[in-house]
């Protein structure tokens, strides 16, 4: 068996991917010009790259054990594409899966990072906002009683012992 198929399926991965990257940088642009239409747009495509991401994924990972079934190799329930790469004999198959495997890898790293970001930036935003919305708020009068308030200023205090008795 031949490992072109689920190289195929890593190279749509990776497009998936790197679409996603693109998404991401543009939702860099939108935050920062607090465009939330655009961003809820925005949101509701990455959602449904997530869902073909998932669905490969799962091609991926069938297609990983079938090989090691037809070759008779015993894997764990969620083979990786590393465990493969060892038990591929064609040296130019072997090449492919790597350089797929390693440009998948680069833009999830980069993926990741651009995601950070972003929630830095949102992060920030929102204090910014929580900040300025608590300048605008009139402060709230403290709602705890102290000792003179409840004793009406001076009033002797009282014990709750009888001491005589």
């Amino acid at each position: 068996m031949s490992v072109q198929p689920i190289i195929t399926i890593l190279e749509k991965l990776e497009k998936m991917h790197k679409s996603l990257l693109e998404h991401a940088y543009r939702k860099t642009e939108l935050v920062k010009n607090n465009d939330m239409d655009e961003l809820d747009q925005m949101l509701k495509i990455e959602q449904s790259h997530v869902a073909a991401i998932e669905q490969l994924e799962a091609q991926r990972q069938q297609k990983v054990m079938e090989y090691f079934q037809e070759k008779g190799i015993a894997v764990s329930n969620a083979p990786t594409v590393e465990e493969l790469i060892e038990a591929v004999e064609d040296e130019e198959e072997r090449k492919q899966l790597e350089d797929v495997r390693n440009r998948l890898m680069k833009i999830i790293v980069d993926l990741k990072l651009q995601n950070e970001l972003n929630q830095q930036l949102i992060f920030n935003s929102l204090q910014v906002v929580n900040v300025t919305l608590n300048m605008l708020r009139p402060q709230q009068e403290q709602i705890n009683y102290s000792d003179k308030t409840v004793r009406g200023g001076n009033a002797p205090r009282q014990s709750l012992f009888d001491s005589q008795a």
